[in-house]
């Protein structure tokens, strides 16, 4: 079970990182990858775009309660699998009771750090549903402020990165890093929220096609301010990059290192393209090839 859990339905819904997962020293991999299991399956529910909004809501509930109690969880009704058109997706959805099976079989302070994020994870999920129920193309919603994109930024991603480096410290103590854990929590953060950030930047067009603008802007349907913010926003973004390549360089395993910088050489790839872009630009998309994926892979392990 855990064997399929871990490679083949996890590499079916993840590219990237499930490269960084594979690298990790074993303590850390279990509870590494249930997380990430468990918070692309809440993340699934989230994005079920054929579902209504109060469905979805109903069942990110339940499966948090299934996260945070241990109780045996249900099968998904078939208007929700049949609602997940991708099929790795769905396969996911489909797997949902034996991943939290697994996470009831890790140890107790792992067990707990997961329980943890998770549920910062899935607030950030449940607020988004709840900000944009009634977003469309021709009425889009934006963030009101800085601080509630900086709000939802650490509770989606930066989060994650305060569990990594929890984790990190618990399952491999000074082996883990140079430094201290709470000198590298901060960094940790501000990686995590940056990565989301690059994901915000780079799908800005296509989440205000569906009425959604992550953007802190007056009116999200002036594309001169919505660049103006996104231009600025962007240079908040390679600054959280910056303290996760001084978190990465602390890191002590090799192999950690690799799996932990990764991340951030894609994102730096991302964003390469985004500076001074048109919107004609952004809404044509930008994705990394799987040659340079597995590029900056090698670069990562040989510390270039």
């Amino acid at each position: 079970m855990i064997d399929e859990l871990g490679k083949e339905v996890l590499k079916g819904v993840s590219r990237s990182f499930y490269l960084s997962l594979r690298l990790l020293p074993g303590p850390m991999r279990p509870a590494a990858s249930v997380g990430y299991l468990l918070a692309r399956t809440s993340d699934t529910l989230a994005d079920a775009a054929n579902l209504p909004v109060e469905m979805k809501s109903q069942c990110l509930e339940q499966f948090r309660g299934g996260i945070l109690t241990g109780a045996d969880f249900p099968q998904w009704p078939t208007a929700v699998l049949d609602a997940v058109l991708n099929l790795k997706e769905r396969r996911l959805l489909e797997c949902a009771g034996r991943i939290l099976e697994w996470l009831g079989r890790l140890p107790g302070g792992e067990a707990v750090l997961v329980r943890e994020v998770l549920e910062i994870i899935i607030s950030g999920q449940a607020l988004d549903l709840e900000r944009f129920a009634h977003a469309t193309r021709e009425n889009p919603v934006a963030l009101a402020d800085d601080a509630e994109l900086e709000d939802y930024a650490w509770r989606v991603a930066g989060c994650v990165g305060a569990f990594w480096t929890k984790l990190g410290f618990l399952t491999l103590g000074g082996r883990f890093s140079k430094s201290t854990e709470s000198k590298l929590l901060g960094h940790g953060i501000a990686y995590g929220k940056a990565l989301q950030l690059v994901n915000i930047l780079r799908d800005v067009a296509e989440d205000l096609a569906a009425g959604r603008c992550y953007l802190p802007v007056a009116d999200p349907r002036e594309l001169t301010e919505v660049l103006a913010c996104h231009a600025r926003w962007l240079v908040r973004a390679e600054q959280g990059l910056d303290e996760g390549e001084t978190y990465a360089a602390t890191l002590q395993p090799q192999l950690l290192f690799a799996a932990t910088i990764l991340p951030a050489r894609l994102a730096r790839k991302t964003l390469m393209p985004l500076r001074g872009a048109t919107w004609m630009e952004l809404q044509r998309g930008n994705k990394i090839p799987r040659s340079e994926v597995y590029g900056s892979l090698i670069r990562a392990f040989f510390r270039s």
